[in-house]
């Protein structure tokens, strides 16, 4: 789902770039931040990037020599906030261009956006809604991570779209294309992340409640416990 070094056209790629780095530079201020007020934070925030890279660095093969992978991020976004996932995923992506030759340097901007912008923001806006629904916690986390994967993908079939748009169908017909091919692995995959990121935050409510305490966007968490 990584979009491949050179794939994209030299302005798409400059275009994404310059659109991600605001966030990027906000999250490293978020981080920095995070870091200095709440130290003993840093080890389930470098856990969330471990969690991003392992999941997003294990690719399915897709249709028309295509793959998928989930994502990893709404973990982070669901513990830190959106904004946090923005560097954390930037380091993500960087090392696994570097290391595993998956995505790219020149692609970085745009894959950033989707898996570490959208995704987050996806996920996180799903979790405060649901919880103002009063919906139960194991539901609230399992639709942020599952759509969070899903908006990642669509944005990536987006990107694709618009610098590849069909003779014929022009972008939309591109799109719907894109999406096609992500589709029969993708799906399975973002339920399959949703229900690991259930198990992983049940986990650390169990065993970490001090560290989930301290943070400031988990009060919904913290309190809907009984609805679990």
């Amino acid at each position: 789902m990584h979009i491949a070094e050179g794939f994209l056209p030299p302005l798409h790629a400059a275009a994404w770039t310059a659109i991600s780095l605001p966030f990027v530079i906000f999250s490293a201020r978020r981080v920095t931040r995070l870091m200095h007020d709440q130290p003993q934070t840093k080890l389930l925030l470098a856990a969330s990037g471990a969690f991003a890279f392992v999941l997003s660095a294990l690719k399915l093969p897709s249709v028309t020599g295509s793959c998928s992978h989930a994502t990893g991020a709404g973990l982070g976004a669901i513990l830190f906030g959106p904004s946090v996932m923005a560097l954390l995923g930037t380091i993500v992506l960087l090392f696994q261009a570097l290391l595993l030759a998956h995505g790219g340097l020149t692609t970085l901007g745009a894959n950033v956006f989707s898996m570490a912008i959208v995704g987050p923001w996806v996920a996180y806006g799903l979790l405060r809604g649901t919880q103002n629904l009063n919906a139960p916690l194991a539901v609230s986390v399992f639709l942020a991570a599952m759509l969070g994967d899903m908006a990642t993908y669509t944005v990536t079939a987006g990107q694709l779209a618009l610098a590849f748009p069909d003779p014929a169908s022009g972008v939309a017909g591109s799109f719907i294309k894109f999406i096609g091919v992500f589709a029969p692995t993708q799906l399975p995959l973002a339920v399959v992340e949703g229900l690991l990121t259930v198990v992983i935050v049940n986990f650390l409510r169990e065993y970490s409640s001090d560290e989930l305490q301290r943070l400031k966007f988990l009060p919904e968490i913290l309190t809907a416990e009984a609805r679990l």
